[in-house]
Order: structure tokens, then C-alpha cells, then sequence
């Protein structure tokens, strides 16, 4: 059954060609991907290494964990499933634009009272006095 090794403390210049030559001196390794940022394409410093059998997926954990790369302590230890909560329909409301009620943006102006989010027209403070 595959494992999925995380590989943290990376040096920002490492290679997912590094990761699989470190790893594969312990057994096949199908996958090395070096997490990136989304916006810049730099390194996230850290990795998700996948390799074909248990038992040399901890024996790399045991031998890599703690190895020094470009003066860097690994961090090496089996990946956990992240856990999210799971999302309603609609992905999950609260921003602009949602109706009234749902944490989207109040509409009714300084004196309260309503209008916006339902169709009808602002009310107006009612003048006192003159």
C-alpha cells in the first residue's frame, strides 16, 4: 500500500529530483512534489514524498528524519490527512452581495431600519421639529 511521507525544514532551493534521489536509495518512490506557493511559485519549505511500500517508507522516515540538507534539519514523518470541516452548499457564505442575515454587508445606513437586501426602498428618519 503507497505511503505518503511529509518532508518539512526544506531548504528553499531544494528539488523534488533531490527529494526522489534522497528517497530512493530506501525503496520506489512514485511522487516527490515540493509544495509551492500559489502567487509567487517559490518553495513552501516543505514536501510530500509517496512511496510504494510501508515497510521502505518507514525505513526512509527513520534513516532521513534529522539529516542535515544544505545545513537544514529535516523534519520526516508520515503525512496525516488534513481534516476540514466539511463545507455547506454554497461555499460557505459571510462575504459581499449575501442576503440580509447571512453576514454579508448591512445596507440600512446610519439609523437602521431595513431596505437594501429585501427590494424596497430605504426608510427615511423621520423629521422632528420643524
Amino acid at each position: 500500500m503507497p505511503t505518503k511521507i511529509y518532508v518539512g525544514n526544506l531548504p528553499w532551493r531544494a528539488t523534488d529530483e533531490q527529494l526522489t534521489s534522497m528517497f530512493s536509495a530506501h525503496g520506489d518512490v512514485t511522487e516527490a512534489r515540493i509544495v509551492t506557493d500559489r502567487e509567487t511559485g517559490r518553495s513552501r519549505g516543505f514536501a510530500f514524498v509517496t512511496m510504494t511500500d510501508a515497510s521502505q517508507a518507514q525505513s526512509a522516515i527513520q534513516a532521513i528524519n534529522g539529516a542535515s540538507m544544505e545545513g537544514r534539519a529535516l523534519v520526516v514523518n508520515e503525512a496525516r490527512e488534513q481534516s476540514r470541516p466539511p463545507r455547506g452548499p454554497g461555499g460557505g457564505g459571510g462575504g459581499f452581495g449575501g442576503p440580509r442575515g447571512s453576514g454579508g454587508p448591512r445596507r440600512d445606513g446610519p439609523w437602521g431600519g431595513g431596505g437594501g437586501g429585501d427590494g424596497a426602498p430605504p426608510r427615511r428618519p423621520r423629521q422632528f421639529g420643524g
